[in-house]
C-alpha cells in the first residue's frame, strides 16, 4: 500500500495536515480515521477536541486531569514547555541505524530510514530533568491539576518538593545514581 499522507508525522494513509494517527484525517493532531478539524479522538468529526464519533461541534469542557474543565480556561493558561518534549516516535535516518534496526524494518531503503517506537516512562524522565523549578510549578498550578494522575500517566512523582535540579542522575557503569547535594 502506498502511502499517500500530506504534512509531517503522520500514521496511517491519506492524512493531510500534521501529527494524524488513522486514515483520511484532514486537520492536526487527530486520532482516529476520516476527522477534519484539529484535536479530534474518534470517527468522523468535523469539529475540534472531539471524542467519540459524527461531532460537529466543539465541546465548551472536557476532561483534564480526570475533571470536567472548561477549554477557554485550558486554552488560556500558561503551560510549561516540558510537557510537550516528550515524543512517542523518533526519526531515525538510515545512516544512524544499527544492523539491528535494518533487519527489523526491512523497509528502511524506500524511506531512508524508519520511524523508532520510543519507550515513554523514558522520554518523560528525560523532559523532566530538562525542565525548570519554575516549569514544575507551572505543571502543579496547571487547572485541575492532580499528582496522582499525573504519576499515573508520566511516572513522575510531583506530589513532593522535588524539583529536576533536586533531581540530578548520573550514570556509572551503566547504574544510575541520584545526586545530592552535601551541605
Amino acid at each position: 500500500m502506498t502511502n499517500t499522507n500530506t504534512g509531517n508525522r503522520n500514521t496511517g494513509n491519506w492524512n493531510t495536515g500534521d501529527r494524524n494517527t488513522g486514515d483520511g484525517n484532514t486537520g492536526d493532531w487527530n486520532t482516529g480515521n476520516r476527522n477534519t478539524g484539529d484535536g479530534n479522538t474518534g470517527n468522523w468529526n468535523t469539529g475540534d477536541r472531539n471524542t467519540g464519533s459524527f461531532n460537529t461541534t466543539a465541546p465548551d469542557f472536557v476532561n483534564f486531569f480526570n475533571k470536567p474543565l472548561s477549554v477557554d480556561v485550558w486554552d488560556k493558561c500558561a503551560k510549561p514547555d516540558w510537557i510537550y518534549r516528550p515524543s512517542t516516535t523518533t526519526w531515525v535516518d538510515e545512516c544512524s541505524m544499527t544492523p539491528a534496526e535494518k533487519v527489523e524494518n526491512p523497509t528502511f531503503h524506500t524511506c531512508g530510514g524508519y520511524l523508532r517506537t520510543n519507550d515513554m516512562a523514558d522520554e518523560w524522565r528525560k523532559a523532566y530533568e530538562s525542565a525548570t523549578s519554575e516549569d514544575i510549578e507551572l505543571t502543579r498550578n496547571l487547572p485541575n491539576f492532580d499528582a496522582e494522575v499525573f504519576k499515573e500517566i508520566t511516572g513522575i512523582d510531583l506530589s513532593g518538593p522535588d524539583t529536576p535540579s533536586e533531581y540530578m542522575t548520573i550514570t556509572i557503569d551503566g547504574k544510575k545514581y541520584k545526586l545530592t547535594e552535601i551541605e
